[in-house]
C-alpha cells in the first residue's frame, strides 16, 4: 500500500469491472421520534428528509465508481418508477448500466425508516424476474466480456442470476477472473469461479461450524476444492477476514475503528477486491485493500462507499 494518492487513482482509472446481479433501490426516510403512537406501541416518526441510493449489485458498481474504476452493470428491473429512479442514480455515478425492463416485475425496493440515527423498520418490495428477460441479459453479458478485466457476480437471491453457471463458464473461457458474492447453501451453481466471498454465517451454511482456526482452514480448503475455486474469502465481522488459497492462508484483522452500520459492507469488500485485481494487484494485496475499505464504510450510515483518499494510511 506504499502508493501516493495520484498513483493509486491513476491505476484505478484504467481498471474495468463488469458487475452482474440483483439490483435494488435503497430508500431512506429520516426523521425525529418524540412520542409513541396512541394506536399501537410503536414510535411515531416525523419524516424530515428522504434519500435514495443504489443497492445490491448496483451498490457494488457504485463502490467501484467511487474509487475511480470503470464499471458496467447488468441486471433486470421492473418497468416502474423505482427503476427510473435507480437509472438516474447510476447515470449520476457514471456507471454504464444495462437494466433490462420487465413489465411483470416490481423493482426491488428496500425502504428504511431512520429515527435518531437508528433503523426502526425496513419494508421490502420485490418480485422474481422472468426467464425470457434473463436470457436476453446473458447475450448482453457475453458481448461485454472482451472489454472488461474482472467480472463480479452479486447474488442477492432475487432471481437475477438464474444463468450464473453459464456466465462463469463464458467469463473463464474469455480469461476473466470471476468473483462471486454468494447467497444460500447451494454453491454448486458457483463452481469454477475464481473466488467466492461469503460472510461467516453464509460459510457456516455450507461448511458447518468449527471450534478452532485449524478446523476452519480444513473446512475452507475442502469447500474450495469441492467447488473448484482458486480462492475463498470469508469475512468474519469483528474477527476480520481470511483468504484461503491452495497451500496458503492469509488473515486480515478488522480495520474498523468504529462500527456504525454494516449495511452494504459485503458489497464494498467484493467491489474493492475486484477493482484492485483489475488494476493489477495480487489476490493477497487486493484483500488488504478490501479489508481497509470495509472498515471505512461500516463507520458510515447505510449503503456507503469508500473514497481513494480514505484508503491510504494516514
Amino acid at each position: 500500500m506504499d502508493l501516493s494518492l495520484s498513483t493509486l487513482k491513476q491505476r484505478l482509472t484504467s481498471a474495468k469491472v463488469l458487475v452482474v446481479g440483483d439490483v435494488m433501490l435503497d430508500r431512506y426516510w429520516f426523521g425525529e421520534v418524540n412520542r409513541i403512537s396512541p394506536e399501537a406501541p410503536v414510535p411515531v416518526v416525523k419524516v424530515e428528509s428522504v434519500e435514495e441510493r443504489p443497492g445490491g449489485a448496483a451498490n457494488v458498481a457504485k463502490n467501484i465508481a467511487a474509487l475511480g474504476g470503470q464499471t458496467g452493470l447488468l441486471s433486470v428491473v421492473g418497468d416502474d418508477e423505482p427503476a427510473s429512479a435507480l437509472e438516474k442514480l447510476l447515470v449520476a455515478d457514471q456507471i454504464d448500466a444495462g437494466l433490462l425492463r420487465d413489465a411483470s416485475l416490481v423493482t426491488t425496493v428496500k425502504l428504511r425508516v431512520i429515527g435518531r440515527q437508528q433503523q426502526l423498520i425496513r419494508i421490502d418490495f420485490e418480485t422474481m424476474p422472468s426467464h425470457e428477460v434473463l436470457a436476453a441479459k446473458l447475450a448482453d453479458f457475453e458481448a461485454r466480456l472482451p472489454n472488461v478485466d474482472v467480472v463480479i457476480l452479486s447474488d442477492y437471491g432475487k432471481g437475477g442470476l438464474t444463468h450464473i453457471r453459464k456466465m462463469i463458464e463464458l467469463a473463464r473461457a474469455a480469461g476473466k477472473p470471476v468473483l462471486v458474492d454468494p447467497k444460500g447453501a447451494d454453491w454448486s451453481r458457483y463452481e469454477g469461479a475464481t473466488l467466492i466471498t461469503p460472510n461467516r454465517s453464509e460459510f457456516k451454511e455450507v461448511a458447518g461450524g468449527w471450534s478452532n482456526e485449524e478446523e476452519l482452514i480444513q473446512k475452507a480448503n475442502a469447500v474450495r476444492e469441492r467447488f473448484n475455486l482458486e480462492g475463498l474469502l470469508v469475512t468474519r465481522s469483528e474477527e476480520g477476514m481470511t483468504l484461503f488459497l491452495e497451500g496458503a492462508t492469509f488473515h486480515q484483522p478488522t480495520f474498523a475503528r468504529e462500527v456504525f452500520d454494516v449495511t452494504g459492507a459485503g458489497d464494498t469488500v467484493i467491489a474493492t477486491l475486484g477493482l484492485m485485481l483489475a488494476a493489477g494487484e495480487s489476490m493477497q494485496s487486493s484483500v488488504e485493500w478490501a479489508n481497509r475499505a470495509a472498515g471505512i464504510v461500516v463507520g458510515k450510515l447505510g449503503t456507503a462507499v469508500a473514497l481513494p483518499e480514505e484508503l491510504l494510511p494516514a
